[in-house]
């Protein structure tokens, strides 16, 4: 009798997960250097994790459904200010010298980060949020915004400065982008079905700080768009290395874009066999340059979303 009832709780639970998860299927717009759902890398499997990504657009859609005011967190090169230190924090240190990184209990950096706050505990930030993170605003005071961040459980009060109210009030394309796999996939609401539109190598940032940064994991809202980005030398604020073509930016200095051209050349790189191989980047994600054209012109600035997963 035990064991039926155990049977009927799994069917239960498995029948539960595949109804809550959203529908996915392939039509292609974009048909150049398409992977496979699963392929190998040298001895190493990857895959496309679509289970994963079901699960997260069903999170998305009762995210919209759960909240009527949506908006992103703004701290782009500490333009709002560097937040206070957080209640618990870890410090990065670099061989080189490099002034050392702050960062919170859960690895979020505090430089371009958002401090949140619990209410009533107002004396220290408990965390930070990246940069371009999708939130749902709760309400608004005269100094702090009562919000929930998509990626994090719970509500946070974070100072007015940082959020920025956005005129969107559902997101029909995301951009979905795996260190893990190193690979990115564009997908588009359409009806009660999401459709895939893309799937192609990436390249994401590599962890070799203080130049290169992994790209921060979470839920962001395209922030803008370069058609041409140069790029600084390591070490330099002056010093233009060359230029990333098709910049669509969604967290600090980590954009989408196609492959790097260094200078003194000048004209464009379609394609380089490092995509989609191991992170090389810093902190953005390297693309064909068609795909990130294609991006460029297809996720819009306060509309479309970019997912980083692991």
């Amino acid at each position: 009798m035990e064991i039926r009832k155990l049977f009927i709780g799994i069917v239960s639970i498995m029948f539960f997960t595949t109804l809550s998860a959203a529908i996915i299927e392939k039509d292609l717009t974009y048909n150049k250097y398409t992977l496979p759902d699963r392929y190998k890398y040298g001895k190493t499997e990857r895959e496309f994790q679509w289970d994963k990504i079901s699960i997260l657009l069903d999170e998305l859609e009762e995210f919209e459904t759960q909240n009527i005011r949506f908006g992103t967190l703004k701290n782009y090169k500490n333009v709002n200010g560097l937040p206070p230190v957080a209640r618990q924090i870890g410090m990065e240190k670099y061989s080189d010298g490099s002034r050392p990184t702050v960062k919170d209990k859960f690895g979020n950096r505090r430089s371009q980060g958002i401090p949140l706050y619990i209410e009533g505990m107002m004396d220290r930030p408990e965390r930070y949020a990246p940069d371009g993170s999708l939130i749902s605003i709760v309400s608004i005071g005269p100094e702090y915004v009562k919000l929930r961040v998509e990626a994090f459980d719970g509500e946070w009060l974070v100072p007015i400065r940082y959020v920025k109210e956005i005129g969107a009030k559902s997101f029909s394309r995301v951009v979905v982008i795996d260190r893990k796999n190193q690979n990115i996939a564009t997908l588009e609401d359409v009806g009660s079905v999401w459709k895939i539109r893309s799937m192609n190598p990436a390249s994401t940032g590599l962890d070799r700080p203080p130049y290169q940064l992994p790209t921060p994991l979470g839920i962001f809202v395209v922030q803008s768009k370069l058609n041409k980005m140069d790029y600084l030398k390591d070490g330099s604020r002056t010093e233009i290395e060359g230029y990333a073509p098709y910049a669509t930016r969604f967290s600090g200095g980590g954009y989408i874009h196609g492959v790097p051209v260094n200078l003194p050349r000048t004209q464009m790189i379609e394609y380089s066999p490092t995509l989609g191989t191991v992170p090389r980047s810093h902190m953005c994600v390297r693309n064909a340059t068609s795909h990130a054209k294609y991006v460029y012109g297809w996720a819009q600035v306060g509309k479309g979303l970019v997912f980083v997963i692991e």
